[in-house]
């Protein structure tokens, strides 16, 4: 009897409890029926390292489409694993949403994410994969102009990159979410627990618990930024197959809900008309040339924030290379002003160099290096939790030559 008493408080506490945090908004702006682009870029976002059926993921390619549909995802980069002669039946427009037919390929110890342009084979099998890997790696840095070649997860447990980073790599994700949900659990298994029994009451709070600094890929992104153009980005690892059987009994976490965590907001100086070709083009070169941020959209919508290196009449875009003039300004925008308490912070060859507490500012640029633009946010969590800082936006660098 005493044991049943026991269970029924608990039971009665965590449902309280769980009433209490659903009261929790996440965002930390307000959000917006409609979000405007920033003045003179359009802001078009999309997720990579997403995986069906094919591979380890739990749905078809049909079903995850629709899930980027209702997540209001721009574009969406399929990459299963180690498949070859990949099916480009779904690289299309569905909808309003542009899709990419690409592909992760094991390589040494770690995971490569592959896109052709052209939509060349990488190979038949892995061996013939890699070789081709090993060839595009081995390049000049931007050599390969049709080709996205993209190291995945590179301090992830058990696919850790060892090594010089090879030149002819475009970049690395910073943010992967299977990774950092590893991580959290290395730290503190507990308070993952925590985050799985919360969940069902608040999902993106009981995700966002989950966050933690990735400060290993912030230093290869300082210490690589300053030596050659490298690009960062954002992946999902989506699978929605965080539990056993998830295709007979759920997908967990759903893809919707994988894809609304974060994503990769692409800067277009014009809009996406609907032409599969075209369109295509421009967020490939985009996502080639570093013309974009990446930003924890649970957080608030960024959409409207803009970060630009100008001088004179010139405005140039995120991850753009620049001759260093005289009276040159990195100007940062934010969609608006955060509830919470929030800094803007200007790094120089991976330096702080200004922490700025104002939605919008200019920093004046007096000398040539590597810029980088980090939008920190403290939110209030519910007990047991407290205040903590959690990076909203990471912008790709801009190269400031002398």
């Amino acid at each position: 009897m005493k044991s049943l008493l026991v269970a029924a408080f608990l039971l009665v506490a965590y449902f309280l409890y769980g009433f209490y945090i659903n009261q929790y908004e996440v965002s930390t702006i307000p959000k917006q029926l409609t979000a405007e682009h920033a003045p003179n870029y359009y802001d078009y976002k999309g997720v990579i390292n997403v995986h069906t059926e094919l591979s380890s993921g739990s749905a078809p390619a049909s079903f995850v489409i629709t899930s980027a549909k209702l997540a209001n995802l721009d574009f969406l980069m399929f990459t299963d694993v180690n498949m070859f002669n990949m099916p480009t039946t779904f690289e299309s427009y569905h909808g309003n949403l542009l899709v990419f037919s690409a592909g992760k390929y094991s390589y040494l110890d770690s995971r490569l994410i592959y896109y052709s342009l052209n939509q060349e084979s990488i190979g038949n099998n892995l061996g013939e994969a890699q070789v081709k890997l090993a060839d595009l790696l081995s390049q000049n840095t931007g050599a390969s102009k049709d080709t996205l070649t993209i190291l995945a997860h590179p301090y992830k447990a058990g696919y850790s990159w060892n090594g010089e980073i090879p030149s002819g790599l475009d970049g690395f994700e910073l943010w992967n979410q299977k990774s950092l949900s590893n991580r959290a659990w290395a730290e503190s298994k507990l308070s993952v627990v925590w985050s799985l029994l919360t969940y069902p009451f608040n999902p993106k709070l009981a995700l966002l618990r989950l966050y933690t600094e990735p400060t290993d890929e912030i230093a290869l992104l300082d210490k690589m930024s300053t030596q050659r153009k490298i690009n960062i980005y954002a992946g999902t690892e989506a699978s929605a197959r965080a539990i056993p059987l998830a295709n007979y009994l759920i997908r967990f976490p759903s893809y919707k809900r994988t894809f609304e965590v974060m994503s990769n907001h692409v800067l277009l100086k014009s809009e996406l008309t609907g032409s599969f070709n075209s369109d295509r083009m421009k967020i490939f070169s985009a996502l080639k040339n570093g013309n974009f941020y990446i930003a924890m959209d649970m957080l608030g919508d960024p959409k409207g924030f803009v970060a630009t290196m100008d001088e004179g009449n010139h405005s140039y875009l995120i991850g753009s290379e620049v001759k260093f003039k005289k009276g040159m300004q990195l100007k940062v925008k934010l969609p608006a002003t955060p509830k919470d308490f929030f800094e803007i912070v200007i790094y120089k060859n991976g330096e702080s160099v200004a922490k700025i507490n104002k939605p919008e500012t200019s920093y004046d640029v007096t000398e040539p290096g590597t810029y980088r633009v980090q939008v920190r946010v403290s939110p209030m969590m519910p007990l047991p939790d407290a205040k903590k800082w959690i990076t909203w936006i990471y912008t790709n660098p801009f190269y400031v030559k002398p």
